[in-house]
């Protein structure tokens, strides 16, 4: 892996993560004024498209996509990530964009904590320490005991615990089945898991929403490409750090169109949260 592939992987994966946290302005933005599952079924509409191309364009097309030695647990992280997705455009409606991501970040910590008891790696002491300082920062966010604690507050912690899983179920998958297959059984489980439930929620939209779902389903297939390019042209350990560029991108977002301040609270919490999820990469990446 040549150093320029490492730069052009962070440039994209930086790049990922911008046009990732226009998607979820956006989500926010239709979530005030239209059901979230509609919102999310006719983004997987999108997505499902998107994905049956870029595996029509392969070596064995769809066909060689769809093979699995493993149809439950690829239908299992379809299922949780489509319910994740719903779970984490309601916090943005209810917490914001920022609150939401300050806490959402926790979610690199507790693949950590769960990567023992579900796929049988070790973690050791270090981690465990930073596993711990980072749930000190996630408290710093919500801020239990302070005032009338909110349950939408557990909200997002809800979608990072289920998104932790969905990456632990991906790198069990990936023992067997390619990354093309994983990739192809999450859009079109998703789509036909939300069809299922969403399709009874459809709202008639104006011309303008109807321009900002188009919005939304075209930054969520560039996001994904993007995303694509970067684990293609550099290492994902060497890259993923900088998946933190999205909490930045959505205070911005948040600050400017939708009014939201950052507490200092949140702040302080979200620096902490980072900087553990940081050091536990560090440590899985030397491990490895």
């Amino acid at each position: 892996m040549t150093e320029q592939n490492t730069r052009l992987g962070i440039l994209l994966m930086i790049a990922t993560t911008l046009v990732f946290a226009a998607q979820d302005g956006i989500s926010r933005l239709l979530a005030a004024d239209y059901p979230v599952l509609m919102i999310v079924m006719i983004r997987y509409w999108f997505f499902s498209a998107f994905v049956m191309v870029l595996a029509a364009r392969k070596a064995g097309g769809i066909a060689n996509a769809a093979r699995t030695a493993q149809p439950l647990v690829q239908i299992g992280r379809g299922v949780l990530l489509a319910a994740e997705i719903c779970v984490m455009v309601v916090a943005f409606h209810r917490l914001g964009l920022v609150e939401t991501h300050a806490v959402f970040v926790s979610y690199p910590l507790l693949v950590a904590a769960l990567s023992g008891p579900i796929l049988g790696e070790s973690v050791g002491w270090r981690r465990w320490s930073a596993i711990g300082i980072g749930f000190v920062g996630v408290l710093i966010v919500l801020r239990p005991g302070f005032g009338v604690f909110s349950v939408d507050a557990l909200i997002p912690l809800t979608a990072a615990l289920m998104f932790a899983v969905y990456g632990l179920l991906t790198r069990y998958a990936s023992r067997r089945d390619s990354a093309a297959t994983s990739f192809f059984w999450i859009g079109i489980t998703g789509g036909v898991l939300m069809t299922a439930v969403g399709i009874w929620s459809w709202t008639p939209m104006t011309p303008e929403a109807s321009v900002w779902m188009g919005c939304l389903c075209l930054t969520g297939a560039l996001g994904h490409y993007l995303l694509i390019r970067a684990y293609e042209v550099a290492e994902a350990s060497a890259v993923q750090p900088f998946a933190y560029f999205q909490l930045m991108f959505v205070a911005v977002i948040g600050m400017i169109f939708f009014n939201e301040t950052v507490r200092l609270n949140v702040a302080i919490g979200a620096a902490i949260v980072v900087a553990a999820g940081l050091f536990t990469l560090w440590r899985e990446r030397r491990k490895r």
